[in-house]
């Protein structure tokens, strides 16, 4: 019987084979033999491991959230916590930070935008790592100029940030000098809404900005709404009224112009 021609290619791929067949992927052991079987090691352990992330990708940037624009959104107010909560405060990730010390608002991601390119336009060439804590998520919808009252909410015109009270919005670590980080954070407090002057306090070993900004470092007091945990705590702050020492009355000392008795 002549051999058809499939059978004869196969018996020309066996004969150039080297090595027997081994299959490319073990198979899984059964739940019975994995029972009784000792523990593998990690070197067999890590052949059925995923090596990488299965997570999905949250799409967007701290500027532009992946939010549909057509969806309307409130005005809202920005988070000012009073209740003892000291949260988005202190510098965290960074040596030194920028924090809004004046009073809640809404910012605008161009005008962020322009405080991050402003402070990258100052330490060009440096070695440092920019944290950015705030997060553009709230649409501003604008009816437009000249147009009369109702006809509903109006139209998508840009993104921007709540940012509450001292809240730290940069933060910056890296091989640099305190001096170079306060010029830039001194530029990007210009950018930003308000106003920021710096000012040395005589006699204190501390500096800030005058007006909106404030200029902290790693390791500065946190902030309850407006008061600074300087030397108070948050047990002194939950008292509704604070006893005062009383006054200490004078000690009166007999004077030496008085006529003996």
């Amino acid at each position: 019987m002549r051999p058809t021609a499939s059978s004869a290619l196969l018996g020309a791929f066996q004969a150039l084979r080297i090595s027997p067949a081994t299959p490319v992927r073990a198979s899984l052991p059964s739940t019975a033999a994995s029972r009784c079987s000792p523990p593998t090691t990690s070197a067999s352990a890590s052949q059925h491991v995923r090596l990488f992330s299965v997570t999905a990708v949250r799409a967007g940037t701290w500027l532009e959230p992946d939010l549909p624009r057509k969806k309307k959104m409130m005005k809202g107010r920005p988070r000012v916590p009073t209740g003892g909560s000291t949260k988005g405060t202190t510098v965290v990730w960074g040596d030194y930070g920028l924090r809004m010390c004046d009073h809640h608002r809404r910012v605008s991601a161009a005008q962020l935008k322009l405080a991050e390119d402003t402070i990258k336009q100052r330490l060009r060439g440096e070695k440092y790592r920019l944290y950015k804590r705030v997060a553009c998520n709230v649409g501003v919808f604008v009816s437009g100029n000249e147009m009369r009252m109702g006809k509903g909410k109006g139209s998508f015109d840009h993104w921007a940030a709540r940012i509450a009270v001292n809240q730290i919005v940069f933060e910056i670590r890296g091989l640099l000098h305190e001096q170079v980080i306060r010029d830039a954070f001194r530029l990007a407090g210009n950018k930003l809404p308000g106003t920021a002057s710096l000012a040395a306090v005589v006699g204190q070993d501390a500096d800030w900005y005058i007006g909106q900004w404030e200029f902290v470092r790693k390791g500065d007091p946190p902030v309850v709404g407006i008061t600074k945990l300087d030397g108070i705590t948050l047990e002194d702050l939950k008292k509704p009224w604070k006893k005062l020492p009383a006054p200490e009355a004078p000690a009166s000392t007999p004077s030496s112009s008085a006529p003996p008795s």
